[in-house]
């Protein structure tokens, strides 16, 4: 009996050590700041970065640096994956949850190809099952992996003002997929109401859809049309790049997005 409980003794006090060098590992991570190099080149190729308050800007640092720790970048097609790539890959995931308690958790893997690539459709109707290649830049699967295309990663980083960014998209629907299902509702922050979440977005997709219907133009990319899970991902990248616009055309999306993020870029420099 003795050296039964010893055993349990050991096992519990190597689980105890083993999730609190975890633990302080992330916090020495989430410590660390960029080097100089790092910094300059997101300036100059992230400038969206330059925009954000010195407190979010050391908070940011810092999540890229535990993004970086956690995923492995794959080349897909012949790319050679560089650190830059990595760094600005990182800095506009990180931006989203760069002041709240959301995080990648379910992600290890980020599959890069050098341009667009095609996927697999598949569609169901009743037993009957379709499927057709598409071009993509971009696409977030359950639980991960997030592949991307990085000439558009790229260019969605240089122009920070156009409303359209792939990376900002993918993990839009990756914060989504936190809540069990990619569908439009991720979990909310503390304190923030389902019931004020649903009529801001219930409402303002139907809206969307009826302008796309009809030709009239939106803020909000007509792609959010196809389903309320691609209206969340196109708000998000114009939450981040086109703040002041959707603040002024979807008041009530603006406000449940500011709170979902703990992040009012519309006040940004």
């Amino acid at each position: 009996m003795l050296i039964f409980l010893t055993l349990v003794a050991l096992v519990a006090g190597f689980v105890a050590y083993h999730f609190w060098s975890k633990r302080q590992a992330r916090l020495t991570l989430l410590a660390t700041s960029l080097t100089e190099e790092q910094r300059h080149f997101l300036d100059t190729q992230v400038p969206i970065v330059h925009k954000l308050p010195k407190d979010l800007r050391t908070k940011l640092e810092g999540k890229i640096n535990l993004f970086l720790d956690q995923v492995d970048f794959v080349g897909c097609d012949g790319l050679e994956v560089t650190e830059d790539m990595q760094v600005s890959i990182a800095a506009q995931a990180c931006l989203l949850v760069v002041n709240s308690d959301l995080w990648y958790d379910n992600l290890t893997t980020i599959l890069i190809y050098p341009s667009a690539f095609k996927s697999k459709q598949r569609r169901h109707s009743g037993y009957v099952v379709t499927e057709k290649e598409i071009v993509r830049t971009g696409e977030s699967w359950n639980r991960g992996p997030v592949i991307l295309s990085w000439a558009h990663s790229q260019r969605g980083a240089l122009n920070d003002h156009d409303g359209q960014n792939v990376v900002f998209h993918e993990f839009a629907h990756q914060i989504d997929d936190l809540s069990g299902s990619t569908n439009g509702v991720p979990l909310l922050s503390d304190g923030q109401s389902f019931a004020e979440w649903e009529t801001a977005f219930l409402n303002a997709y139907e809206a969307h859809v009826h302008a796309v219907e009809t030709g009239r133009s939106t803020v909000i990319d007509p792609y959010g049309a196809e389903g309320h899970e691609e209206f969340f991902a196109v708000s998000v990248e114009v939450f981040f790049e086109r703040p002041k616009a959707l603040k002024q055309s979807d008041p009530p999306v603006y406000e449940q997005l500011s709170k979902l993020f703990q992040l009012d870029p519309a006040q940004w420099r």
